[in-house]
């Protein structure tokens, strides 16, 4: 699952690095994708079969459609995993680095979402949450209960 390819942060232009240049030459194909979508492309040399670019909302204090779009985001992303035969989904942060989401309530948003899935979709047999700090890593852990 990668986000915008603009000041990403390093461990997805990592993952970008890893796939290779085929990646790049396949999302330019795509012609973008508008905020609150995503779009499946080939995983190349990464271990992922396919990779997922979910584009999230910019934070504008919320008053923009910003939950309704980062949770269209997150039901487009399992509609492609389903229809990818993709069953493990998993997911970075989406929206709370530079597009500035307040963690807390986009981790509500994950976990509601994910759990309608895995609830709803049965073909999604486990969703990761990738955490890359600790704040993300704690409000999943409370957004969760662990």
């Amino acid at each position: 699952m990668l986000g915008p390819a603009q000041r990403l942060p390093a461990p997805q232009n990592q993952a970008r690095r890893v796939a290779g240049p085929e990646l790049l030459a396949e999302c330019r194909k795509l012609q973008g994708c508008p905020t609150g979508q995503a779009k499946v492309t080939k995983g190349f040399r990464l271990p992922a079969k396919f990779v997922i670019h979910a584009v999230g909302p910019v934070w504008r204090g919320g008053r923009d459609g910003e939950p309704e779009l980062l949770a269209a985001c997150y039901r487009v992303c399992f509609s492609l995993a389903v229809a990818n035969g993709i069953k493990s989904v998993p997911f970075p942060a989406i929206s709370c680095g530079v597009y500035g989401y307040p963690i807390p309530d986009a981790c509500r948003i994950a976990v509601r979402e994910a759990r309608a899935a895995l609830k709803s979709l049965h073909k999604i047999e486990r969703v990761v949450f990738t955490c890359f700090t600790e704040e993300v890593f704690q409000a999943y852990s409370r957004t969760l209960e662990l």
